[in-house]
């Protein structure tokens, strides 16, 4: 055994996972019952492994240079075993550093890069979505509001969550900020006989949504439009606002702009609730180890990460008061489980649906995207914070009593009664 394959070996037997390594020279070393192999191509990429740049790694396996045998749950695993360190920590900014963060926040979020950014993710291809979403085609944090749900389930128990918390009632205007593929617009016209509008810049999610409005019979009472949310209409504001999975793509050094101009799409008194990825560190806008660079190459461009310390800032800077605030971050992780273990299920399918070298690259991306955010969920380094909320209130008294002229009633008992 050469100095290198001992040192490597030394740096293995330190691992809670029984791990094989294939070096770039052929050689092996590691465990006999490995439940990973690792196949390293070059000595960077070896490199890497020994500093625990697990973005990096990723970059790798998405470009040729390492493949590997086992599960995902397994290499996610190593993934976590191999960190020098918390990867919130090692994201930690300097001044110097947030305030060429915020530059770069502000550069890189004008409505033209927005909406490739989001058609570079979004319109990727919708039966690669398709494959492991469930049927709704609901890429959001799913709702496990029983344990034994099924991924299907509990993204129903999501929508209804929501429509729950807004108090949605029968002919109010109800707006939907990046709807997706759909899921809580229509579940919201069918189940709450609101009138409905969604917005999105994916040009499939568009075309998607509006055929099954046609096919589902909802023409006039729902609508999904090609639009940027700086471009909605406020002469004829809403009831209630939603905003799902939307704001991560805002930029921090937008956000204060962006809850303004929520707050202006609906009538005074009338309720929002902003859903979305919040960073597991006060300071930092991505992970650290090489993950949000990964993430910012492959998977979200533009997409940057608060946290809620400042999401609520910004929030009450946009003349928004925080009424009710849920972290929801076990139940990503389950949810970004159920995403991956369904990818991994239906990999014949995906390659074949993602025929080229580009769209192969793309999967190899997914595969290790949707595990590693499982990962990071688990451990804390990133949270999914619900927050409704409602203009800036003066306040007054007998708020408690119901007064039939006040949306919020301040119990959360009002989601639960029948």
């Amino acid at each position: 055994m050469s100095s290198i394959s001992s040192m490597v070996q030394a740096k293995l037997d330190q691992l809670s996972v029984p791990i094989r390594l294939t070096l770039p020279n052929g050689e092996q070393v590691g465990s006999a019952n490995a439940v990973v192999h690792l196949m390293i191509k070059d000595n960077a990429t070896l490199a890497q492994l020994a500093a625990g740049q697990s973005g990096q790694l990723g970059e790798a396996y998405v470009e040729g240079r390492m493949d590997f045998e086992g599960s995902m749950r397994d290499l996610m695993r190593l993934a976590a075993d191999i960190l020098p360190g918390s990867p919130v920590d090692a994201a930690q900014a300097g001044w110097l550093t947030s305030i060429v963060t915020h530059l770069a926040s502000v550069w890189r979020h004008s409505q033209e890069k927005d909406a490739k950014q989001i058609q570079f993710h979004y319109d990727l291809s919708d039966d690669f979505y398709a494959l492991w979403l469930d049927p709704r085609r609901v890429y959001s944090c799913a709702y496990y509001r029983e344990p034994d749900m099924s991924l299907a389930q509990a993204q129903e128990a999501k929508l209804d969550h929501i429509c729950r918390k807004l108090r949605l009632q029968a002919g109010e205007r109800f707006l939907d900020v990046g709807a997706g593929w759909g899921g809580l617009l229509l579940w919201a016209a069918e189940n709450y006989d609101v009138d409905v509008t969604g917005i999105t810049l994916s040009r499939n999610q568009h075309a998607y949504v509006n055929g099954l409005i046609e096919q589902k019979g909802l023409k006039g009472r729902a609508r999904m439009m090609l639009l940027d949310y700086r471009e909605l209409d406020e002469l004829k504001p809403y009831d209630k606002l939603a905003s799902v999975g939307m704001f991560e793509h805002v930029g921090r050094a937008q956000l204060s702009g962006y809850f303004d101009k929520l707050r202006r799409l609906v009538k005074p008194g009338g309720l929002i609730l902003n859903h979305g990825i919040t960073a597991g560190g006060v300071d930092n806008s991505q992970l650290g180890a090489g993950m949000g660079d990964f993430i910012e190459k492959y998977i979200f461009p533009g997409g940057e990460l608060t946290h809620i310390s400042h999401v609520l800032r910004h929030l009450a800077e946009g003349g928004l008061e925080g009424l009710d605030i849920e972290n929801l971050r076990p139940h990503y992780a389950r949810t970004l489980w159920a995403w991956s273990d369904a990818l991994e299920s239906q990999l014949d399918k995906a390659k074949a649906t993602l025929d080229s070298e580009q769209g192969q690259k793309s999967l190899r991306a997914y595969r290790v995207y949707l595990a590693g955010c499982a990962m990071g969920f688990e451990h804390g380094w990133m949270a999914l914070h619900q927050v409704l909320a409602q203009a800036q209130s003066a306040g007054r008294a007998q708020e408690l009593e119901y007064a039939p002229d006040l949306v919020y009633p301040w119990r959360r008992d009002y989601m639960y009664s029948r």
